[in-house]
């Protein structure tokens, strides 16, 4: 894609101080951002990504996904394909339970983009278990507790139905929908999107893109949907779509869920509006000063980040122009200070030894383990081998480095933490996930600790003992 420009701070009215006391913040208080992305009047001021996590990846977006679902919803309707008012029972015929109650009877696009279904509870859980892995039809039969329209309740499964709303009106994928009325112009390639056993994108989820490509769909945002003299989206559409459609100040939503939310964005606390996903996947729209934050993360409670977006990047910035740099002697080091600070930033790696005489006693050897999942385990220096439901993964570790393995999106740093205990983190650096392994070698077995960064309920663990 073409870059999006690039600028200081200072030229752009935002002060690389600020930057620098955002990114010590995060690093003290967050457990894990991915990477960050500054652009203040359409130019890119401030760019990072920590270690392993590199600009070149596609990052896993989850909620953030819903915001180009409504987008495309937006483009069909600007295409005549269906209305707001467009009702559920029309658009999917053949996925329709056998009695249609009142309430299905009067869903509507709207109901779905808003997230006031009449659920009670999200629908998303369902596809899980779908009867010939047919979602929307296991959506669709789950009843209405409530009228369309009177209650908010978050639902990914919504944002499903609108993907295989638009699947059926259009004869193609969401994604392909998209390709050229969107991520073509704005030069977006190599995104994917998940799709549902039918070959359906998922539309609430499942996204994945570069944090850069991010950064341009904001801008488009921003700038109400012109790019390069063209009109690809309905400025109307962005302006209601990002307005607040639906009250939500009596979910339980964390503070900056509760500002009210739109057609599949929701409202910030102190001023504009975000698309928004798990684990702290962030594209920030904040039309009264020109910018778009984008954030990419792994963190267990994402509030946290934007409330530090709020306290440090928001308030600096400014109508006008700083000093330039090298004007200033003292802000000249300061910009190279955000230089440095931008271009070393990196996830921890695993503290401890590069090696331990216990390395070379259990070099080599196999061991084995009564589990339905993890059967083996074989440790040579800087290389763990697991079977994991009969297949082999070699992964590779470095000892304060990131080591990539044969799978190139897989990244680890190991170390010994004690002579017999050896630990390996590894990132999956196109999603937020990371496992550690904790290897802890007795004079005859292995027990073997495995846990998950962050998870959608309880995180996984799993701790096996070799026979």
């Amino acid at each position: 894609m073409t870059p999006l420009p690039r600028s200081t701070p200072e030229a752009e009215g935002i002060s690389s101080a600020a930057i620098v006391d955002f990114i010590a913040a995060a690093e003290e208080q967050l457990e894990s951002l991915h990477s960050l992305m500054v652009v203040r009047h359409g130019r890119v001021v401030a760019e990072g990504w920590w270690s392993p996590y590199a600009a070149q990846h596609p990052h896993s977006l989850f909620s953030v996904s819903k915001s180009f679902t409504s987008t495309a919803v937006g483009l069909a309707i600007g295409e005549g394909r269906l209305t707001l008012d467009s009702l559920i029972v029309d658009l999917l015929p053949d996925e329709l339970p056998a009695q249609i109650d009142p309430h299905l009877a009067a869903l509507t696009v709207r109901h779905l983009l808003t997230m006031t279904t009449g659920h009670a509870t999200d629908t998303v859980s369902l596809a899980d278990d779908a009867p010939g892995d047919n979602w929307a039809r296991a959506i669709l039969a789950q009843p209405l507790e409530f009228a369309p329209g009177t209650r908010f309740v978050y639902n990914t499964g919504a944002s499903y139905l609108l993907s295989a709303v638009l699947q059926r009106l259009t004869g193609e994928r969401l994604f392909d929908y998209l390709t050229p009325r969107l991520f073509a112009p704005l030069g977006i390639v190599g995104a994917t999107w998940e799709t549902c056993p039918r070959g359906i994108d998922a539309g609430g989820w499942g996204l994945s893109l570069t944090t850069e490509q991010l950064a341009t769909f904001g801008q488009l945002l921003l700038r109400r949907g012109r790019w390069n003299g063209t009109q690809l989206v309905p400025a109307a559409w962005i302006d209601e779509a990002t307005a607040v459609q639906v009250d939500t100040s009596g979910s339980e939503h964390d503070l900056d869920g509760r500002q009210g939310y739109g057609y599949q964005y929701w409202r910030n606390r102190p001023t504009g509006y975000r698309a928004d996903g798990a684990f702290g996947q962030f594209c920030l729209v904040l039309p009264e000063t020109d910018a778009v934050i984008v954030l990419t993360a792994a963190l267990p409670t994402a509030q946290r980040a934007l409330d530090l977006v709020w306290e440090h990047l928001l308030p600096a910035f400014t109508d006008q122009p700083l000093p330039e740099l090298a004007e200033m002697t003292e802000l000249t080091e300061l910009e190279s200070g955000l230089a440095g600070t931008l271009a070393s930033l990196t996830l921890p790696t695993v503290d401890g030894e590069p090696s331990s005489p216990t390395a070379a006693r259990v070099a080599g050897i196999r061991f084995g383990f009564d589990d339905a999942e993890v059967t083996e385990v074989t440790f040579e220096p800087g290389l763990l081998t697991i079977i994991r439901g009969g297949v082999s993964t070699a992964l590779a570790f470095g000892h304060g480095q990131w080591v990539a393995s044969g799978d190139v999106m897989v990244l680890a740093s190991g170390a010994w933490v004690s002579p017999a205990t050896l630990v390996v983190r590894a990132h999956d650096v196109g999603t937020p996930f990371s496992r550690t392994f904790t290897l802890e070698f007795g004079d005859d077995a292995l027990t073997l600790d495995i846990e998950q960064n962050v998870a959608f309920g309880d995180l996984p663990r799993t701790h096996l003992v070799s026979r």
